[in-house]
């Protein structure tokens, strides 16, 4: 397919001030970072987060009052999907462990990890496969000051001024401090990092990192990551038990108020079980697929927010959950490829965003919000994007300049998964450029936790994506990765400890929470038809959902 042959002229414009911008970047003078200021006024006018349309306030529960994205707000004021009237949870097939992990992602593999190490029995329920989460798509790198010109306290400082100075102090400490024992962990567990040719570790900048530290496995550095979890957790089967495609509807209490197992559902009987546990880790990912102010997503096909609605209801607090990150480079064409997460590694390595003239606009390595901002404005205010066929919005990103940066094949060697997901649409990012548009990418705000991962309902821990707070209100590259290693192990490590502490056995399982939660839903008239968790989007047309009512209805359905 390829560019079409008005997006192949447009593309000349870059080919003809390529030469030019690749001898200014070879002498060090890249285009000039924003101000504070200049960050500040961008983002107030064009960054979604700060646009007050599709925005509303909670009006129930632990965070009434706050304002939050719409689709987010309407997730949390849902209905359960089965009323605590309607079951009986101790005529329910019932599994019991120690530990109960909800989650098959790095969060929830890393916490089955440690807290098996800690003697514990575990078991991981993940609503799709093990692994099916956002940790895979994460491609970039994981942050981490194990270099001799960079430490801990630099990385905490870089964290801190990319969240805008909202991050919770404590969780940023932990992060950084656990970043390199979180490599060297890795590393052990038999990760491909990638290296220079006398063995040490290859880093490299961020955006908004004032030192190399970010570690990678070439462009799929969250696959590789998520490998040897896996494989980890799949050797540990005298501890762990992974069950697949068991979707979990609701956290379970007993009398005294602790998290004592979850409800499920099974994708495949349609059947509702139980798991009972002395202690519960969420690790349920973020929110991408409630797709925010009708953004594209780079995320896997479970982030509908499940664990945030079991954990409002709970009654945990959320913390910086109207706080969205838009990925400034999505993919925009070809339409196969629409919100494909493009790395930031590629604007790393050097390439630049260029707008229809094929000029710069933007310093490339600047925040996330502020680089997504940016682009928004130079297609939206100041009409230099380029339309697609079906008339999305982009930027060019010019990964062919690597090449001449790096040297030929860097491109290929550097950015494999990229290189043939574009190559099978007849594009070679190594000769064109990549058309790009921001695009829905992480939930920074999420379920309150201290540093050691609790919620403060006790028994009930809270890891990666699915948290809020450590990022702040921007999340830098490759503080991801990092944050599913470092919460879930503490998570894991730190929910058996407070088994340990546990005097006797939990009380039977109740739902009484989620009833309360429903009589508050009722009395401030929510629709009944919303119903939470979501489990899986609905891209269903109304065209297309028309035509099965009328074949169902028919008996044509097969």
């Amino acid at each position: 397919m390829g560019y079409t042959p008005e997006m192949q002229e447009l593309i000349k414009r870059v080919e003809a001030t390529r030469a030019e911008r690749v001898e200014r970047s070879k002498r060090g003078e890249d285009f000039t970072p924003m101000t504070l200021d200049e960050r500040a006024q961008v983002l107030e006018k064009f960054h979604p987060d700060y646009m007050p349309d599709g925005r509303r306030p909670m009006r129930v529960g632990p965070n009434k009052g706050d304002v939050y994205p719409e689709e987010v707000a309407d997730v949390l004021e849902s209905y359960p999907r089965i009323h605590p009237d309607q079951v009986d949870l101790g005529a329910l097939p019932t599994q019991t462990a120690d530990v109960l992990v909800v989650g098959g992602g790095g969060g929830g593999s890393s916490a089955a990890l440690l807290a098996a190490e800690a003697g514990c029995s575990v078991i991981l329920a993940t609503k799709l496969r093990h692994g099916d989460a956002n940790t895979v798509m994460a491609e970039g790198g994981i942050q981490g000051a194990d270099h001799e010109v960079d430490s801990p306290y630099f990385h905490f400082i870089d964290t801190v001024g990319g969240g805008h100075f909202t991050n919770r102090a404590p969780l940023v400490a932990a992060l950084a401090h656990d970043a390199p024992l979180v490599i060297a962990w890795l590393e052990k567990l038999g990760m491909m990092f990638d290296k220079l040719p006398d063995g040490r570790m290859l880093v490299r900048h961020g955006g908004g990192t004032s030192r190399k530290r970010m570690h990678s496995a070439g462009d799929m550095t969250g696959s590789e990551i998520m490998r040897v979890l896996r494989d980890e957790v799949r050797n540990r089967g005298d501890r762990i038990e992974v069950i697949e495609f068991a979707a979990a509807i609701e956290v379970l209490k007993d009398a005294q108020g602790r998290a004592c197992g979850c409800l499920f559902y099974n994708l495949e009987t349609e059947e509702y079980f139980v798991v009972r546990s002395k202690a519960v880790v969420l690790a349920t990912g973020g929110n991408g697929r409630l797709h925010i102010q009708g953004f594209a997503t780079t995320n896997h096909y479970g982030a509908t927010a499940d664990g945030l609605v079991m954990a409002y209801r709970a009654g945990v607090p959320m913390d910086l959950l109207h706080s969205t990150q838009y990925h400034p480079t999505g993919a925009a064409y070809p339409e196969q490829n629409v919100g494909l997460l493009i790395t930031e590694k590629v604007r790393g390595l050097g390439a630049n965003v260029l707008n229809i003239h094929g000029e710069q606009f933007v310093f490339e390595r600047e925040p996330r919000d502020v680089e997504s901002a940016s682009i928004i404005r130079e297609c939206v205010e100041r009409g230099n994007g380029i339309t697609t066929p079906v008339g999305r919005l982009g930027c060019w990103l010019d990964s062919p300049m690597i090449d001449m940066l790096e040297g030929p094949g860097t491109v290929e060697r550097e950015l494999p998964a990229k290189f043939v997901q574009f190559k099978r649409y007849g594009i070679d990012i190594a000769k064109e450029p990549m058309l790009i548009y921001p695009t829905l990418h992480y939930q920074n705000g999420g379920i309150k936790i201290d540093p050691n991962a609790e919620t403060g309902v006790p028994g009930l821990f809270a890891a990666g994506e699915t948290t809020g707070g450590v990022h702040g209100e921007n999340r830098l590259m490759g503080n991801s990765l990092l944050d599913v290693t470092v919460f879930g192990r503490r998570a894991g490590a730190n929910a058996a400890e407070y088994i340990r502490g546990l005097e006797g056995e939990p009380g039977e399982p109740n739902m009484d929470h989620v009833r309360a939660y429903v009589a508050e839903l009722e009395e401030i008239g929510v629709e009944r038809t919303r119903i939470a968790p979501m489990l899986l989007p609905d891209y269903t047309t109304d065209d297309v959902r028309k035509h099965q009512l009328t074949a169902h209805y028919y008996g044509t359905m097969r």
